[in-house]
């Protein structure tokens, strides 16, 4: 099993049962979400975790397809979506480097609190912008270690704890380096908000029609 997996299957119930960091920002991301969502759409959420917002979202969309490396994160996602008795979210242990998918599969890609964990993070928004239909929508929110000295001073340690299995790998950048990323694949930025200094940024990007 490889190494983010494990790390994240031993987590998986402490990180189901903890409350949300900042309840206000959260239901913020999801109302400006939801203003891009409707009735008809395919749907892909990539390290989805426990599937809470994947969940919340569903009775907006078509189908959301949420799929995370940890395979006890589905399993309790799984049980979320039978509790809740919603039937329209599919939850597959699979990263989503191993995903796929034909281009043009997905009206809407949510990547949340996940591209600061790729090695490869350029590859993956280049795969998003393949997989959306024109027109379509790339919605994220992205810890940005490089915004603050002590968030860059803490994304330098990082490594050293990954050498001990405590932590993820963990990608140091700024929010201006991210949406630079994001144009530069050929997205077209059309919201970015930071609710402060350190905290993450959300953006929603478009891929031409």
């Amino acid at each position: 099993m490889p190494e983010p997996s494990r790390f994240w299957d031993r987590i998986a119930e402490k990180y189901a049962k903890q409350p949300v960091a900042d309840e206000a920002a959260y239901q913020r991301k999801l109302t400006v979400t939801r203003d891009y969502l409707h009735p008809d759409m395919e749907v892909l959420e990539f390290g989805c975790g426990t599937g809470s917002t994947a969940l919340v979202h569903a009775p907006y969309v078509k189908h959301i397809s949420a799929i995370d490396l940890s395979a006890k994160m589905i399993e309790i996602a799984r049980g979320k979506a039978a509790a809740a008795e919603i039937s329209n979210v599919t939850f597959e242990q699979l990263s989503i480097d191993e995903l796929d998918a034909p281009d043009h599969t997905y009206d809407a890609v949510l990547g949340l609190s996940i591209l600061h964990l790729l090695r490869d993070m350029d590859g993956v928004i280049a795969k998003v912008l393949r997989m959306l239909k024109p027109g379509g929508v790339f919605v994220s929110s992205t810890v940005c270690m490089g915004d603050t000295l002590m968030m860059a001073v803490i994304g330098r340690v990082v490594p050293i704890g990954r050498l001990f299995g405590l932590l993820p790998y963990v990608s140091v950048f700024t929010p201006d380096d991210l949406e630079a990323r994001l144009t530069g694949a050929g997205f077209e930025i059309e919201h970015r908000w930071q609710p402060g200094k350190g905290k993450a940024v959300f953006i929603v990007a478009r891929k031409a029609a």
